[in-house]
């Protein structure tokens, strides 16, 4: 016997029809095995796949679970601020709501407007930035560069670990490509084997970014909200800003152009919050079946 669960498709920090990244959100996944919702994100084939189910605490909207085709993350950016939005889309409005993740309760403030829907989510952690640090080699050898293309790298953490590289120009980030023998190769290495590089300097130019990470099943992301929360900490704490904003231009290489806007402040020489949202424009939706025992 099959059982129907709803599903929409959102294009999230999109800035066109078709841009941004995709995102699926079952909006009542009650009753579904983890592995049927792994089985279901490889099916949908999406960056990521999320999965709305009853609160823990009926305080907060949602408890919600985030697949990539290869895995379960406890974090993600996209698909909190897609999940957001498709919830307000879907009655809940606009507002704070609180959604219940794998690294615990984000806050996401969600916007209606008539063409797509503004959500940005808050986080409240210390940004971790380990004392090993990455060679120019090893990052011009993961990136099929030159060293002299490397203007800075470092490992970094805001809930997803993060190889961070500084490139050049933006040209050189989009000439990079990941070489999978040398990124299999030293894995040992890497701190964490997701990469983000982007080029442009703070505050003069929105930063150019592209994110790879092979390991979840992504060769390369169009938007990556994780990869802002890691970028924007990093980079205050690295000038010891106070108060930090940026925008990311990402995914244009891919042809789904996506813009995330992302802020960080610090207190004390630590992280006290960081923001990070943009708009989700709601595509379609349909149902999916299953076997009612999944």
């Amino acid at each position: 016997m099959l059982q129907s669960y709803h599903f929409v498709i959102a294009n999230v920090f999109a800035q066109t029809h078709f841009g941004g990244n995709q995102l699926a959100v079952f909006t009542d996944a009650a009753g579904l095995s983890d592995e049927t919702m792994q089985a279901i994100a490889r099916q949908m084939n999406f960056s990521e796949t999320t999965f709305v189910l009853p609160p823990r605490d009926m305080a907060n909207a949602a408890n919600v679970r985030i697949f990539t085709p290869a895995s379960e993350l406890p974090f993600a950016g996209h698909p909190t601020v897609g999940t957001a939005a498709v919830l307000g889309y879907r009655g809940l409005g606009s507002g704070r709501i609180v959604l219940e993740e794998g690294i615990g309760n984000i806050e996401v403030d969600v916007m209606l407007r008539q063409e797509s829907i503004v959500a940005r989510f808050t986080v409240r952690r210390e940004i971790e930035i380990p004392a090993i640090v990455p060679s120019f080699d090893l990052v011009a050898s993961l990136l099929t560069l030159n060293e002299a293309d490397v203007v800075s790298a470092w490992f970094a953490s805001g809930g997803v670990p993060f190889l961070v590289a500084h490139l050049a120009s933006r040209e050189t980030v989009d000439h990079a490509m990941l070489d999978r023998t040398v990124w299999a190769a030293r894995q040992a290495d890497l701190w964490s084997p997701h990469v983000l590089i982007f080029s442009g300097e703070v505050g003069s130019e929105p930063l150019y970014a592209r994110m790879f990470a092979p390991a979840l099943g992504v060769d390369e992301d169009p938007a990556t909200g994780a990869a802002a929360v890691t970028l924007v900490g990093s980079l205050a704490k690295r000038a010891r800003k106070q108060t930090l904003s940026i925008t990311i231009d990402q995914g244009v290489k891919m042809g789904r152009p996506s813009v995330i806007e992302a802020s960080a402040d610090m207190r004390d020489g630590l992280i006290a919050s960081i923001e990070v949202g943009g708009s989700t424009v709601i595509l379609g939706e349909g149902t999916l079946r299953v076997p009612s025992s999944a």
